[in-house]
Parts: C-alpha cells; sequence; structure tokens
C-alpha cells in the first residue's frame, strides 16, 4: 500500500467473454462505459477506476505482475501463467461463466490407455521404440508440466501450439495433447479421448486480485466497493425476501428461522421480513405453517442484499497486510 492511484481493472477486450464480462457487471449495477480510446473503459458510478481492455492472456500476465489491481480471466490462464499463482493472486469470485476443463487427451484408437499411468507406460514404451520422446501438443505448458510430474510421467516432450491443438495428433504434429474442452464434441470430432484422470483443472471466469500490485488507499477504497456490491448482489441473486404477518409472540419462531439460516431484515406493524435463501424456501415455508403463521406469505426478489461484512474484501485486506 504504498503508491496513490486509481484501481486498475482489466477487462476482456473482445469475443464472448468481453460480452459475458458486461452483463455481469452491468447486472451488479456496474455498467460498462466504452472510453474515448478503444483499449480504455469506465464503470459507471466509479470515477476512481481505471478500466483496461485487454486479451485474457495479457491480464492474466497482468495481474502476475502486479501491473494491474482487478481482473477478469479464466482461472486455466492464471494457474498456467504463475505456478504460484495463490501467493501472486486472489481468486476474488467465480462469475458462473467461462467454464472450461484443462485435460489430457489421446486417440480414441488407443483402447489401453485410461489413466496417467497408462500414458506412462505409453511414453516409455514409445522412447525404446522410436528413439525419441512422445510429444504433447498444448498452450499450457505450466499446467502441463506440473500435472505430469505429479503423475510420475516424465518421458515425454511438449509441443507448444499456436493454433487448434485438438487437430496435432491428426496432423502428426504430437501423440497426445493438452487442450482446453466444453463438451467435449471437438475432441470427439479428432477421434480424441479424455483420459479418466486426465482432468488437470475445471476452470471458469474469475474475478482476481493481484497481490503483487500498488495498493493505493485509493486503490483498496475502490475494491471495496466493488467487492461490497457484487457481493450484495450475488447474495441477493441467490435469496429471496419472505414477508409474513407474524404474532407478537413470534420470537421462537425467528430463532428457529436464523438458526437455518434465514435471518430477519426488519419488521413493522406486525409484518417481518426474512432473508431465505432460494434452496431453503420450502423448509421456511414448512416451518412457519408448522408453527401456525396463517395468511399470506409473500416471497419476493431482491436486488441487492449488503450484509454487514464484506468478505471477499477482508480476505483481500488480510492477505496484503505486510509484516
Amino acid at each position: 500500500m504504498t503508491v496513490g492511484g486509481a484501481l486498475r481493472f482489466a477487462l476482456p477486450s473482445k469475443g464472448r467473454l468481453q460480452e459475458q464480462v458486461a452483463a455481469w457487471l452491468d447486472d451488479a449495477g456496474l455498467t460498462l462505459q466504452a472510453g474515448a480510446r478503444e483499449y480504455r473503459a469506465a464503470l459507471s458510478g466509479e470515477s476512481g477506476v481505471d478500466v483496461k481492455l485487454m486479451s485474457s492472456a495479457e491480464i492474466a500476465a497482468a495481474l502476475a505482475t502486479g501491473d494491474i489491481h482487478f481482473g477478469i480471466t479464466g482461472e486455466d490462464l492464471i494457474r498456467d501463467t504463475m505456478p504460484d499463482a495463490d501467493s501472486s493472486v486472489m481468486l476474488l469470485q467465480p462469475l458462473g461463466f467461462g467454464f472450461a476443463d484443462v485435460v489430457v487427451a489421446v486417440p480414441r484408437a488407443w483402447i489401453d490407455v485410461s489413466t496417467m499411468a497408462d500414458l506412462d507406460d505409453v511414453c516409455t514404451a514409445f522412447h525404446a521404440r522410436h528413439r525419441r520422446r512422445l510429444r504433447v501438443a498444448t498452450k499450457y505448458l505450466s499446467l502441463t508440466r506440473s500435472f505430469f510430474a505429479v503423475h510420475g510421467v516424465s518421458d515425454y516432450r511438449i509441443v507448444e501450439s499456436l493454433g487448434a491443438t485438438e487437430g496435432a495428433p491428426a496432423a502428426g504434429v504430437a501423440e497426445a495433447i493438452v487442450d482446453i474442452t466444453t463438451t467435449g464434441a471437438t475432441l470427439a470430432a479428432n477421434e480424441l479421448k479424455v483420459l479418466d484422470d486426465g482432468v488437470i483443472l475445471k476452470s471458469q471466469a474469475q474475478l482476481a486480485a493481484a497481490l503483487k500490485a500498488d495498493w493505493s488507499a485509493e486503490a483498496l477504497q475502490s475494491a471495496g466497493r466493488i467487492c461490497a456490491r457484487i457481493a450484495a448482489r450475488e447474495l441477493a441473486r441467490n435469496s429471496y425476501a419472505l414477508r409474513a404477518a407474524l404474532p407478537a409472540t413470534a420470537d421462537g419462531v425467528l430463532a428457529e428461522l436464523s438458526a437455518a439460516g434465514i435471518p430477519l431484515l426488519g419488521h413493522a406493524d406486525g409484518m417481518y421480513s426474512l432473508l431465505c435463501p432460494r434452496d431453503q424456501m420450502p423448509a421456511a415455508m414448512a416451518l412457519l405453517r408448522a408453527r401456525g403463521i396463517k395468511g399470506h406469505i409473500a416471497v419476493e426478489r431482491v436486488e441487492y442484499v449488503f450484509g454487514e461484512s464484506n468478505p471477499a474484501f477482508a480476505r483481500l485486506s488480510a492477505a496484503l497486510v505486510r509484516p
């Protein structure tokens, strides 16, 4: 927390991910506004935020160096860019889109190869037969090396992929691949299969914070406001407000509901408002009726629920405390 300045927030510059990120921010009341230059933007109501538009890979690299404070990109890119990601970056919020699994895939014709142990045997045999190492095509160099090392596979070499990785075996460029997949359809179309224990990472888009950035007081204040807004929207998205008329002697019912994770929001003139997680609504309704609560019980959507705590920002603040 040394240098003054705005919060530097990097967002995807194009494609489907940019559209999804813009919609997610807008849903949290943080509308993305295009800047005068195509690689700059702004967030409505947040004058202390400098929004940069970058490629997903550039965002991961900027998080690693601390050139930005916040960034939204895929966890796969974060972890491949930074083998020590957990000490350099804090994942504050999974966004629920941009899903992709990083997997090890081999030709379907290899009917006796279904695990990483099998692949290790194939690598050894391949080397003995061909006097060269089995080739693995991938863009994910660090993730591949780490995962193969964990499984004791060493007799291979990486061929860095610059194009469509799934086509490498058919093109004779490699024997196996490490790539991302969502449905598996592209792998199947290229006569490839995922090894049973070959899922390296189940990735999705993440809001991440760079722990190595120069966190000024201004940047921290902006981060706190953004985290609070996002937390309030996430809590509202996963909750309902229940409104019911309760008797004056409702303390016991309220205590039971609170113990079940359904706290009281407020009350006036005998009408009580409760915050109910969506998956708890049937249980809450059953409890109210079982305790003799009569009349209509309204279930309403809520836009934002600002709690007393800001968990993501609290985690970030704690991590930024230097000895």
